[in-house]
């Protein structure tokens, strides 16, 4: 027996998975809004819902007198606080003062908070205060300045007596903001302002603290799901690899990791939970790492909430991290022993985003997905998502689409899953990232496991430009494009439905074709062979065979005995076609070898003149017009 209703102060994804959980359990769930996200997922999978406000985070889902008036309304006897728009809820709590009175408030009104105590999260969401409080749990820590610093003046000192590379972080900071890497005086002057400005902008709170940059890391972290009770048990639930980051945010993460062996496993476990039971910790939490290239670990932070990548974790030890938080909040001892928690298999999850991974590998998109379809038909897949077909990708929330999670019995087969997985997810309406995911997973240096937290500068150092064909590739893409063309212009010639007879049957079997593909100019002849294509590229001949469902976003076709899974985006009355081959969009143009021909007497359409226009990269909100009319710039 646990609660009969509770709150979910969340959104997207994660407030989704809390409510299923609740399901499960038979618990009846109340879901908060704002106005925009009125007809969002998780408010149709909660029993009820309210709405706190407006569709900035800080006037709803961080409005605690809306969110106390909800709590009165409902009588929830909980309420689930793991995860917010841009940094977590209970971190939030212990940096505002003003929503301490609040917190005092509903504890004094029997509401349980599914999550640490207070206490513990001030103490871990403060990185001073977490970084000395590691210290005198035995935990390694980077070296480093333990207090505030005050001053840029006084963080060139500072980082002049630890030696340079040094980390600039914000003290209350969380998911990559107000961090700065300097490499010398000048960039830690320049780091100091912009981290101090960040960080006070983020969390309200503008403390800075600097130590060591490990150079060329890995970031692994121990998901001490501590599982730590209110009985003093704690567990450590093994680690999770999440190198592969850009901007300090994770992309790709995976469970075991590739570089750890047994005893360093337990080491980094072991000071996990020293340090959750240093802090009185009761609930999920994960302690993160560093580790450099000797298997050296150092404390990075601590988390003290369910974070984003939990899925992985859990599709190893086949534990409930949710249905585990919520009991541990009711009072009861922890189910397991550390001795009960395995290593079954292989997780890895992409993070799906509305982003553009072409510009400094994801710059967000905004939109409408006009089309959305889960790779869920596929063996070992899960999706955590909190959108469907017709939802919005607005600029006020976290762009993240979904967690898109494959599990297999090694890393191989999980890659492999991964891999047919992102070919099979439809997203239209908004740019998304699963062209770099895709390059990632099967980049050698990855499978290989040869990964840092750099990984992403170093093997694209001049951005992402998406999948490089190889000559095979070419030309499977050139077969299967040209043979989908022929499919639609066969088509096109049938009549159904009717009894009309055509006069005369048409004969054609073979079709010469011109490709343009990227910056080359293609002939193609295509053949057609009872439900199969005969194509021939490059003087080669490719026997392409589909079941030619246009009208399904997937097509599914063999290409020599190689099976592919492409999706046609777009296509036009000029020949201009759209392809999502291998994860990247590829643009062709397909004419038949007249058309081709006549095409150069066709006059080209002048480019924009952008020479007087100023574009912001992003979508966002103008904050200051530094330039007036009469200034010189």
């Amino acid at each position: 027996q646990t609660f009969e209703k509770l709150l979910v102060a969340n959104r997207g994804e994660i407030a989704c998975r809390v409510i299923k959980t609740c399901k499960k359990m038979g618990i009846k769930t109340v879901a908060i809004h704002s106005d925009v996200d009125a007809n969002a997922v998780h408010v149709k999978m909660a029993d009820e819902a309210a709405c706190v406000g407006p569709a900035p985070t800080s006037k709803s889902y961080l409005n605690m007198d809306a969110i106390m008036e909800v709590i009165r309304k409902t009588r929830a006897q909980a309420v689930s606080l793991n995860e917010s728009i841009c940094c977590s809820w209970l971190l939030i709590f212990s940096l505002l003062p003003k929503l301490k009175p609040s917190l005092s408030l509903q504890a004094s009104e029997g509401v349980t908070f599914i999550g640490p105590d207070t206490h513990a999260i001030q103490a871990m969401g403060d990185k001073i205060e977490s970084k000395l409080l590691a210290k005198n749990a035995k935990v390694n820590t980077i070296p480093g300045f333990d207090g505030v610093v005050k001053d840029a003046d006084e963080a060139v000192r500072i980082a002049r007596e630890i030696g340079y590379p040094v980390m600039i972080k914000a003290s209350a900071g969380g998911g990559g903001k107000g961090m700065r890497i300097a490499w010398d005086d000048e960039e830690t002057r320049e780091g100091f302002r912009f981290s101090s400005q960040e960080a006070a902008s983020s969390f309200g709170d503008d403390r800075l603290l600097i130590e060591k940059f490990i150079d060329n890391p890995r970031h692994i972290e121990i998901q001490v799901c501590i599982l730590a009770d209110k009985h003093g048990n704690a567990l450590w639930l093994n680690e999770r690899e999440c190198s592969i980051q850009r901007r300090n945010q994770k992309v790709v993460e995976e469970a075991p990791s590739t570089f750890l062996d047994p005893e360093t496993r337990r080491a980094m476990g072991e000071q996990a939970v020293a340090l959750a039971k240093a802090v009185k910790y009761s609930s999920a939490g994960t302690v993160e790492f560093l580790v450099d290239s000797s298997k050296n670990f150092y404390f990075l932070e601590m988390n003290t909430r369910l974070q984003v990548e939990h899925p992985v974790t859990e599709c190893i030890t086949g534990l409930d991290l949710v249905q585990e938080m919520i009991l541990v909040a009711k009072g009861y001892p922890l189910r397991h022993k550390q001795a009960d928690i395995p290593i079954n298999g292989w997780a890895v999850e992409c993070r799906v985003y509305a982003e553009d991974p072409y510009k400094s590998f994801g710059l967000p998109s905004i939109g409408k997905l006009s089309q959305y379809q889960e790779p869920l038909h596929l063996p070992s897949v899960r999706v955590d998502s909190g959108i469907q077909q017709g939802s919005d990708i607005s600029i006020y929330y976290d762009p993240m689409i979904s967690k898109l999670i494959t599990y297999g019995s090694n890393r191989a087969e999980a890659l492999k899953r991964m891999e047919e997985a992102l070919d099979n997810y439809v997203i239209r309406g908004v740019t998304h990232n699963i062209s770099l995911l895709r390059e990632v997973i099967i980049h050698p240096r990855f499978v290989q496991g040869d990964i840092s937290t750099k990984f992403l500068p170093e093997v694209y150092p001049d951005g992402f430009k998406g999948h490089k064909l190889t000559d095979l590739e070419r030309r499977e893409l050139l077969a299967t494009a040209t043979s989908l063309y022929v499919a639609e212009q066969l088509r096109s010639q049938r009549f159904l439905g009717t009894q009309r007879i055509p006069l005369a049957k048409s004969q054609r079997n073979n079709w010469e074709l011109c490709v343009n593909l990227e910056d080359g100019v293609y002939p193609v002849v295509v053949s057609k062979n009872s439900s199969s294509f005969s194509v021939e590229v490059d003087g080669m001949k490719l026997n392409v065979t589909s079941e030619w469902n246009l009208a399904s976003p997937l097509l599914s076709v063999t290409i020599d005995g190689t099976a592919r899974t492409i999706q046609r985006l777009s296509r036009d009355a000029s020949g201009n076609l759209s392809i999502q081959f291998l994860g990247t969009v590829y643009k062709l143009r397909i004419l038949t070898k007249e058309a081709a021909e006549l095409s150069k007497y066709m006059p080209e359409k002048a480019a924009e003149d952008t020479s007087s226009i100023l574009r912001s990269p992003m979508p966002g909100t103008v904050v200051a017009v530094s330039v007036k009319p009469g200034d010189t710039v």
